[in-house]
């Protein structure tokens, strides 16, 4: 073979072989949107990660993940989900609520993946039997099991009077969490004290009424998030008499 015939011929593999390449799909891509945090949620995503490996689609392997934080910042949502929509990730994982209205609002044809509370009563979907659209996940259910969380508390520390309940009041089912456990506390006989935070920053002060009306316990509902940021907080670390029955109370508690 003369030599100018085989430079032609490897022109010519290398010509078909760019082209087989362009054909080829690249990496898939999950675009994965979370309203908080990564520290306080870093235990989230090693699940997360550790559930794709466990079916074999290993981050950097066989898929890569692109994730989006709004650090609490709910009016950051939408932009975040329309650049995940604009690098045309292949599905979004969108944590919460807050998370998902805005990746529905963002696109109608990429999947979104969500576990939340109320589908339904957070107009995510239609129904939970035909939820249409794009979106689709699970429930845990976690709205309605609030009261029974408050129930737990009270059997676990009888002489709590006082049970604080803290909720996201960014979170559409904020309102409905605190009626279900005001009428529980009720039927206890036990006042409830309402503690409200959204921004990671607000925690520190929320505690301050638990702290001087000497509340026995406390109930964290709404966003996963809250659990975490609650429990890392200096003044629940001095503040709660009871924290060791708290602990067992929210290990209980429903993955949101």
């Amino acid at each position: 073979m003369r030599r100018g015939e085989l430079i032609l011929l490897l022109g010519s593999a290398m010509t078909a072989a760019r082209a087989l390449r362009a054909q080829q799909k690249a990496m898939p891509v999950i675009g994965y949107l979370h309203y908080a945090s990564p520290g306080p949620n870093a235990p989230n995503v090693a699940a997360f990660r550790q559930g794709l490996s466990g079916t074999g689609y290993v981050e950097g392997q066989i898929l890569a993940i692109e994730y989006r934080w709004a650090e609490g910042r709910y009016d950051r949502l939408p932009t975040l989900a329309t650049d995940l929509v604009g690098r045309a990730v292949d599905v979004i994982v969108a944590a919460g609520p807050p998370s998902a209205r805005a990746a529905k609002s963002a696109t109608s044809t990429i999947p979104i993946v969500v576990a939340t509370a109320d589908p339904v009563g957070e107009g995510l979907v239609a129904s939970l039997a035909r939820p249409g659209g794009n979106l689709t996940g699970a429930s845990a259910l976690t709205v309605e099991l609030m009261a029974k969380r408050l129930e737990l508390l009270s059997e676990l520390v009888p002489q709590a009077r006082v049970i604080a309940l803290l909720v996201n009041p960014n979170n559409p089912t904020a309102e409905r969490i605190i009626r279900d456990v005001q009428e529980a506390a009720r039927a206890k006989g036990m006042q409830l004290l309402v503690l409200k935070a959204g921004a990671e920053g607000e925690f520190e002060t929320a505690f301050d009424p638990l702290v001087q009306l000497e509340a026995g316990g406390l109930v964290v509902g709404g966003d996963p998030s809250s659990s975490a940021d609650a429990t890392s907080s200096s003044r629940w670390r001095h503040a709660m008499p009871f924290r060791q029955s708290m602990s067992r109370v929210n290990s209980l508690r429903p993955a949101a």
